[in-house]
């Protein structure tokens, strides 16, 4: 009976077998090092692939302003941050603070880091359209 006991013990996990594996970091970890403020606010705010979004930046800001004057304010903010994201894509820091500035003032419980340092993250986000939408 104790042989039988002893096969259905828990067997103690050894420390190597408790250990997390080792996260890989993504590209755009990589790109921002230990700035956690700009890859949060990327992360929170830019399309990986813009090139599938099938719209322009002008049409989303366009849609945006029809949907808040027909106070659809939900769809506003959406469309400001597609806007938003493809002024990433195309680099244009004072479009991306005029459009997540908006989707703050729509929201504002809904605080958007990119704002904070708009400059560098486009910069980076820069970088990583350039190595990974090689046109």
């Amino acid at each position: 009976m104790l042989g039988l006991l002893d096969r259905f013990k828990r067997k103690k996990k050894t420390d190597e077998a408790v250990k997390k594996p080792e996260q890989m970091m993504t590209e755009l970890e990589q790109l921002c090092g230990n700035d956690k403020e700009t890859y949060q606010a990327l992360i929170d705010a830019m399309f990986l692939d813009p090139t599938k979004i099938q719209m322009s930046m002008k049409d989303a800001a366009e849609d945006a302003k029809k949907a808040e004057k027909a106070k659809d304010f939900v769809k506003a903010r959406t469309m400001y941050e597609v806007a938003g994201g493809l002024a990433i894509y195309e680099g244009d820091v004072d479009k991306v603070v005029e459009f997540f500035g908006e989707c703050e003032r729509l929201s504002p419980d809904r605080k958007y880091p990119i704002l904070k340092n708009p400059e560098k993250a486009v910069a980076v986000a820069q970088e990583y359209y350039k190595k990974h939408l090689k046109a």
